[in-house]
């Protein structure tokens, strides 16, 4: 009972700490520990916390990490892999949404910092389709496409009918190099090509295509390809 206690006692400063100053004073071990409250009704989830790190060694890997990886933590049931698993899904469609509300994406930069934030903790290659109004207003975004890392299967005609009936005049396509390079391939060239093609059947442009890696992005339009 003492023991429990105490944990009631170092949960409720815990979450009291979090309400005064946010995470600013929390180490990324004890980032996790608070998640945890959440998933874990009762004990200790300090050395749980302290397991995840040890074994995927920073806070983003363990937030991007399969829910079967986490449940090799000692500790971490369905439970709490599902909400570890969550933190970064629940980001994306905040983001996505705030978006959508408001934000013209009408530049290079503008496109390629949303679709960075789009992807942060995806580990598979997926590939999203943008569709924008004459002046760069968002009307939709979806995922076309996921694989494993390395591939994506690209459906052209998937890509016309989403910005059909959108009523989008114009398009950009995103995808994530998990592998760390921002670099198009010769696949990423061909298929670009193809697509930019089809829209312009039924007259639509192509905007832009973004490979984002990490932190870091490309534009195919500013490499020359979509002039």
């Amino acid at each position: 009972m003492a023991g429990r206690s105490t944990h009631e006692g170092h949960r409720g400063r815990m979450k009291r700490k979090f309400l005064d100053h946010g995470l600013e004073y929390f180490a990324d071990h004890e980032v996790l520990e608070l998640l945890l409250f959440f998933a874990i009704p009762q004990g200790d989830t300090n050395p749980t916390g302290h397991a995840l790190m040890e074994r995927f060694g920073t806070l983003d890997a363990v937030l991007s990490a399969p829910a079967e990886e986490l449940q090799k933590v000692k500790g971490i049931g369905e439970h709490a892999a599902i909400l570890l698993r969550l933190v970064n899904q629940v980001y994306r469609r905040g983001r996505m949404a705030a978006a959508a509300s408001e934000t013209i994406l009408d530049t290079t930069q503008r496109m390629g910092r949303f679709f960075t934030d789009l992807f942060v903790g995806q580990n598979n290659e997926v590939m999203y389709q943008l569709c924008l109004d004459a002046k760069g207003r968002m009307k939709s975004c979806r995922k076309i496409s996921e694989g494993d890392v390395g591939s994506v299967d690209l459906n052209i005609r998937r890509i016309v009918e989403n910005a059909l009936l959108c009523g989008a005049a114009q398009v950009a396509l995103a995808h994530n190099h998990p592998s760390g390079f921002a670099v198009p391939s010769h696949e990423d060239r061909i298929s670009t090509m193809m697509v930019r093609d089809a829209l312009e059947t039924v007259g639509i442009r192509l905007a832009d295509h973004i490979i984002v890696a990490d932190d870091d992005f490309v534009s195919m339009r500013e490499d020359g390809l979509l002039d």
